[in-house]
């Protein structure tokens, strides 16, 4: 069905493997290539004066191996850790990859989420390409 699937993952939620299943659903006969992407949002520069160069790097380096840790085990899969802002560099990446869908997760919206739209909402109203939203109960 999708050629090139993009998987935005969260590493401090545990909706990913029910996106990642999604993914491969959608990709074209299993042979859709599928990559699962992190955006780590490094720390603002009001508060990155004060840290040591050291300190954003080791965050760094964590969240990279947090997400090779929840992809372990998993075939077939590319891993994508960019910095950035989320649903910006999300929008991005779709769009200098020829991403032809995102599966995303969205947890239960809350009253800021309305008001403010969760990041799902903000790649689906930006989005180049498909987007499915996957809605955790």
């Amino acid at each position: 069905m999708y050629r090139k699937i993009l998987v935005p993952m969260a590493l401090d939620h545990d909706i990913s493997p029910q996106t990642l299943a999604i993914a491969k659903l959608l990709s074209k006969n299993g042979g859709g290539e599928i990559i699962a992407i992190h955006v780590y949002e490094a720390p603002p520069s009001s508060v990155s004066v004060y840290l040591d160069d050291s300190i954003v790097k080791k965050g760094f380096e964590s969240a990279k191996r947090r997400l090779h840790e929840k992809l372990a085990g998993i075939d077939d899969i590319k891993a994508e850790l960019v910095k950035g802002h989320t649903h910006r560099t999300i929008v991005d990446y779709a769009n200098n990859n020829e991403i032809d869908c995102i599966v995303i997760g969205s947890h239960k919206p809350g009253l800021g989420d309305y008001l403010l739209g969760s990041t799902a909402a903000r790649v689906v109203r930006h989005a180049p390409c498909a987007v499915h939203v996957h809605r955790s109960s």
